[in-house]
């Protein structure tokens, strides 16, 4: 039940294994959305590649030249109803046909009322004698679906109880301090840290796991420690999400979400200098 990422449970190249599962998004059921038409010569596909994941709002989008004449891409912006509209990201990608190219692509907040599809890339296009479309090209794949669930799991937990760290300190070969629970609004049931996990670089302890916030509770506290998890140099230099701890939430008799745990810039340094120091 509890399968590892953090920010990347279900995706597709980018899953790794050790954190909880997400629960199902919060978004109303609705009728299956009608397809989008197909654009000639242009196919595409939403991916959430390893690199994305510890970029927060980012996905690729593999743009492929199925036609027989070359174009350029110079503009790229994701449309779904799940999320908020974005300015595109200008770029300059030439396609040849049958080349396939990533491109970087930014996503907005999730809108947890709405379902995520029809999802599409807008692409402004530049023909071979200079003239310029606007596309609306269909994506395949269905890691966006996977994002937005992930996002709608999280924040259906914070709407309930908000998770902080508090009080670090070193402390001989540690940091230690409190995960706090903190009741966020109306709802009374019951959330729980179930499990906590560390980054590739640091171990995190949460001292009395299950920590429960009980009904009619408004905050509740646990000691966390952090010790190094590897002093190997390569380890640490390409390390990407060093502060990534996901913790296991329920709230109530629902499955646990995977919440990041949030490391602030002066908590970073912490723990930085923690591995500076033991290593």
């Amino acid at each position: 039940m509890l399968a590892l990422a953090l920010l990347c449970a279900g995706c597709s190249p980018a899953t790794g294994a050790g954190s909880p599962a997400p629960s199902s998004s919060s978004s109303p059921p609705s009728a299956a959305a009608p397809a989008l038409p197909a654009v000639p010569g242009v196919e595409a596909e939403v991916v959430r590649l390893r690199t994305d994941v510890p970029v927060p709002g980012q996905v690729h989008v593999r743009v492929t030249d199925t036609g027989d004449s070359p174009f350029t891409v110079t503009a790229v912006a994701l449309d779904s109803p799940g999320f908020a509209p974005l300015p595109p990201t200008a770029l300059t990608a030439a396609f040849q046909p049958g080349r396939t190219i990533a491109l970087r692509t930014a996503y907005g907040e999730p809108d947890c009322a709405a379902r995520p599809s029809p999802v599409a890339a807008r692409l402004t296009v530049v023909r071979p004698g200079g003239a310029v479309e606007e596309l609306r090209v269909p994506l395949a794949g269905d890691d966006l679906d996977v994002v937005h669930r992930e996002a709608c799991a999280v924040a259906g937990v914070l709407a309930v109880a908000g998770v902080g760290l508090e009080g670090l300190r070193a402390a001989g070969e540690s940091v230690t301090g409190s995960v706090v629970l903190t009741r966020t609004g109306g709802d009374d049931r019951a959330v729980t840290v179930v499990d906590a996990r560390g980054s590739v670089v640091l171990d995190v302890a949460v001292t009395g796991l299950p920590l429960e916030l009980d009904p009619g509770e408004g905050r509740v506290g646990g000691e966390v420690a952090f010790t190094p998890a590897s002093c190997e140099p390569h380890v640490l230099a390409e390390t990407k999400q060093p502060f990534a701890f996901p913790l296991a939430v329920a709230v109530g008799d629902a499955e646990p979400v995977a919440v990041p745990l949030p490391v602030d810039a002066a908590q970073q340094d912490l723990l930085w200098d923690l591995l500076d120091r033991v290593c």
